[in-house]
């Protein structure tokens, strides 16, 4: 039976890796070539990078930081951040990426987003949509870590993201980011059932039992998740970890 990917995100503020709660207050976490390097001996599926300064300081995440990653890594691994040329995109799958996920530039230039599947294929672009609540109801897709709202409902921004030609879609409830309440449900579903391309679940997730459940309710491709990984308990000890394989077949389980 398919099992979706269950992915680690790890952010990236500078050059240590942090965590954010509803996309506020980073706090750190440790080396981004150590956490490779666990994962690697804990089998994880695939890692995803993303630099959180990236965008806001006009620049891309650093293709010299891929290459480090790249020769450290044993799984495939995306990484994102502040991306918006082609040739940015060219350097980092040659420095060893697997896949570039676009998020400030897919809503800013929708365009660049399709030369992008033109040109490197389908399979190596990924786009993230940041999902919020407003404050008198409904979700909007944001970016610029979530202080710029598109106007444009999650739905919408989907079949958009979709119809210019990307192989997969990342759904981030930025309500849900660190919180670590479960994913948004009713979100990733309602995304799911509208758009036929892969679509991987970002925000909220504290166990493998939240994953089954989001599994039980929509037909994603991949479990991503932040705070689970690197957090262990109450008290939010940084642990990086990652589920077993028995825990891994109870993804599977519908029932």
């Amino acid at each position: 039976m398919f099992r979706p990917r269950i992915i680690p995100v790890l952010l990236l503020k500078g050059n240590v890796l942090v965590k954010t709660e509803k996309f506020k207050e980073p706090v750190y976490i440790g080396d981004p070539i150590n956490a490779i390097r666990i994962f690697n001996d804990l089998h994880a599926d695939e890692l995803v990078f993303l630099d959180i300064e990236a965008s806001k300081q006009g620049r891309s995440i650093s293709a010299d930081f891929v290459k480090a990653c790249g020769e450290e890594a044993n799984m495939p691994f995306a990484v994102g951040g502040g991306i918006s040329s082609l040739d940015q995109i060219r350097q980092l799958l040659q420095a060893g990426a697997e896949k570039v996920i676009i998020g400030h530039a897919a809503h800013k230039n929708p365009e660049f987003v399709k030369q992008a599947c033109d040109e490197f294929g389908a399979s190596t672009i990924a786009v993230c949509m940041d999902v919020k609540k407003q404050w008198l109801g409904g979700q909007k897709v944001f970016s610029l870590n979530a202080t710029e709202s598109t106007g444009l409902d999650p739905v919408s921004y989907a079949k958009q993201m979709e119809e210019l030609g990307i192989g997969e879609l990342i759904v981030q409830s930025v309500d849900r980011d660190g919180t670590r309440l479960g994913y948004d449900v009713g979100l990733i579903k309602q995304i799911t059932s509208c758009v036929s391309i892969p679509v991987v679940a970002l925000g909220g997730a504290s166990s493998v039992q939240d994953m089954k459940i989001l599994r039980q309710n929509a037909p994603v491709s991949g479990l991503a998740a932040g705070s689970m990984f690197v957090f262990h308990g109450k008290n939010k000890g940084v642990l990086i970890h990652y589920p077993e394989e028995k825990e891994k077949r109870e993804v599977v389980r519908l029932t």
